[in-house]
């Protein structure tokens, strides 16, 4: 499975996801296992001189999305990709830039997952996003499930 350059989905996050432009989110990897985003404090700040709980949330779902676009698009499979729920924990402030590393929950159901996506025209599967500062020290979890859709169906 081969995964987009990092370059080319960071150009899709800006042009098809106008926030990720306005936070200056940078791919920073991209593979099959995961994928790495960065951003840096200063559209992100918040009162505090820390990084905004919206923005720190909005990098961890955009790390779990892009992860499974890339690998939908790797496979040739079209299809709309939304988020249904999630859930974050926040442990500690970030005072600087900031990372989210995503990963499947369970990489096992990845085949199950496709399958289902191109038999039903639907399919659902969880994600995790852990967020850093730029020291790797964790400071927060992003567990999301993500529900694809067959291109032609409504999201």
């Amino acid at each position: 499975m081969a995964a987009m350059a990092p370059s080319e989905l960071e150009r899709y996050l800006h042009e098809h996801i106008p926030l990720s432009r306005a936070m200056a989110v940078e791919v920073v990897s991209a593979d099959p296992d995961g994928v790495l985003l960065r951003a840096p404090l200063a559209p992100n700040i918040n009162h505090r001189d820390t990084v905004f709980g919206g923005s720190a949330s909005a990098l961890s779902i955009l790390a779990a999305w892009s992860l499974l676009h890339q690998r939908l698009w790797a496979e040739g499979l079209e299809s709309r990709l939304v988020i249904q729920r999630n859930t974050t924990e926040y442990e500690q402030p970030i005072a600087g830039a900031f990372l989210a590393r995503s990963a499947l929950l369970e990489p096992q159901q990845w085949p199950q997952f496709t399958r289902m996506l191109a038999r039903k025209g639907k399919a659902r599967i969880a994600v995790a996003s852990v967020l850093s500062g730029e020291d790797g020290v964790p400071a927060g979890r992003l567990v999301g499930e993500f529900v694809a859709l067959d291109a032609g169906q409504a999201a």
